[in-house]
């Protein structure tokens, strides 16, 4: 057997680096370049992403790097036997680099929906173990301190889940994008993932976030990775996920309820609380397990008596129901979304803020699409393309049969040319993705879209404003017209109320009475 030279030691360190970095940050292609020297397999983005050239394949340098790695630890593993000594740090960067061999090996191969199935996760963690046992039991190991078989397995499922769910969740080829996916893994990560493997991995779920950024702009779907994405144990014994029968993910529109549904929805209530409430009834809280996330879209929607309680929440980790003086803790993470400017809010003393930062512990901002696509014109025809695929058929993880894949193409192409043509290169995307999504289900249906209501840039003043200004309009029909277009923009007869200090019913009225 060859013994071990100083060259091959710099690669693991390479490759033990490259095991641990964000994989979403422009660090893991530089890494790839170093470690693979002239194998590495240029491509086109600065850093991994979804798009049209990585649909149907794996890339390149990821099976090399895998290869590389295999063979690497295999031959160290090799040397130690056969009496070739190594320092601490080289087994430190040997066990990081067998991590990356076990979760290429046993892991990534499997969908993140099939790890609940018993009879699959069985399989993979035995394979997995015996693996692991064979790799991790040689001399001169006993340096470092290293993970049992179970947590590791838990934590690289765990960065399988959460890099699907990024991968898929959040698209684009753009800088803006790029940082967007690094700062979600970050978000459930951090920035050290070695630290996370050992300390953090059953804390960050205490920490909530904040998701900020324009109307439309994907905010749900950053929630919904990082909720799902949270840290599972495995139990070795009954070689199963732990809590893996629920929920994992629990969004709620708060502009779209009354402080009293919200306040029962999220808490849960006692029998007799109030009119209506015959029984018992558990809340999103209660139903939220460690491992799961709770998305509050609009928090800055939220009433000030239920800031109070959402304090509770989010400082001490407790709550009562509805009806109860009886206190609850609360194990899974809080995800905040608002497009709202919250330091207007607070100074407005419409927002806690104490609650504000709390919630800030961790804050993502989502880009708006008019600033993807001026860094990354490309991106247009990504995002359309995904959209078709969605609104053809299939999943938004599957390209579905070859005739839906054509169908999605052909939509695409038919988008594209027709937004080149009617809307142009500068036009700004008010609306963001959401509006994108109307502008291809248009074209899809009448061969057209016409940027109306809410996709209509904020600075257009709607005719009514034109009228108030010129002073046609009276003072019933001012707040006539008012009411109606904060209602549109809110979604809600009480997120309405709310935004305009007036009853429920008040505003009702008023847009009954018709627009002017």
């Amino acid at each position: 057997m060859k013994k071990i030279k100083k060259a091959d030691l710099a690669r693991l360190k390479t490759l033990s680096d490259l095991a641990y970095t964000n994989p979403f940050s422009t660090d893991r292609i530089e890494l790839e370049k170093i470690a693979l020297g002239p194998a590495f397999v240029a491509d086109d983005g600065i850093a991994w992403s979804r798009n049209l050239r990585d649909e149907e394949t794996d890339r390149a340098n990821v099976k090399q790097i895998a290869a590389l790695a295999s063979d690497l630890v295999q031959s160290i593993a090799q040397a130690a036997r056969n009496g070739q000594t190594f320092d601490r740090h080289a087994w430190e960067s040997y066990c990081d680099v067998v991590t990356y061999v076990l979760i290429y090996r046993h892991i990534v191969h499997l969908h993140p929906d099939e790890f609940p199935k018993a009879p699959l996760t069985r399989k993979a963690y035995e394979a997995f173990q015996n693996d692991y046992r064979g790799l991790m039991d040689v001399p001169g190991i006993e340096q470092v301190a290293i993970q049992p078989p179970d947590h590791l397995f838990a934590c690289l499922c765990q960065v399988h889940r959460a890099f699907y769910n990024i991968f898929y969740f959040i698209l684009g080829d753009s800088l803006p994008s790029v940082q967007l996916r690094r700062a979600v893994w970050e978000s459930v990560f951090t920035n050290d993932m070695r630290r996370y493997q050992r300390t953090l991995f059953d804390r960050m779920s205490t920490l909530p976030t904040l998701i900020t950024g324009p109307s439309g702009t994907g905010k749900e779907l950053v929630a919904r990775a990082i909720g799902l994405s949270q840290y599972t144990p495995f139990d070795a014994t009954k070689k199963c996920f732990a809590g893996t029968d629920g929920q994992r993910f629990f969004p709620l529109n708060l502009s779209a309820m009354s402080e009293t549904l919200i306040e029962s929805e999220l808490f849960g209530h006692r029998k007799g609380a109030f009119t209506g409430a015959i029984t018992h009834r558990d809340g999103w809280l209660a139903k939220c397990q460690s491992h799961g996330g709770i998305f509050l879209d609009e928090i800055g929607e939220l009433a000030p008596a239920l800031q109070v309680k959402l304090l509770r929440v989010v400082q001490q980790r407790t709550y009562s129901p509805l009806g109860s003086t009886e206190e609850f803790k609360f194990e899974g993470k809080i995800i905040g979304a608002t497009n709202r400017d919250m330091d207007a809010e607070i100074a407005g003393g419409n927002f806690r803020a104490d609650l504000y930062f709390r919630l800030c512990a961790d804050r993502i901002q989502t880009p708006s699409l008019n600033d993807q696509l001026r860094h990354h014109r490309e991106d247009l025809r990504s995002l359309v393309y995904f959209v078709s695929q969605r609104l053809i058929g299939g999943d938004i993880q599957n390209n579905g049969d070859t005739q839906n894949k054509n169908d999605a193409d052909g939509l695409t192409q038919q988008a594209v040319d027709w937004i080149q043509k009617n809307l142009g290169d500068d036009y700004p995307w008010p609306g963001n993705i959401r509006e994108l999504e109307q502008c291809v289900s248009g074209i899809m249906i009448r061969g057209h879209y016409v940027p109306t209501g809410t996709a209509q840039p904020e600075t257009d003043s709607p005719p009514w404003i034109q009228k108030a200004v010129r002073g046609d309009l009276n003072a019933d029909q001012l707040l006539q017209n008012y009411c109606r277009w904060i209602y549109e923009k809110v979604g809600s007869y009480d997120g309405a109320a709310r935004r305009l200090g007036i009853d429920r019913r008040t505003v009702k009225a008023k847009i009954e009475a018709g627009e002017t």
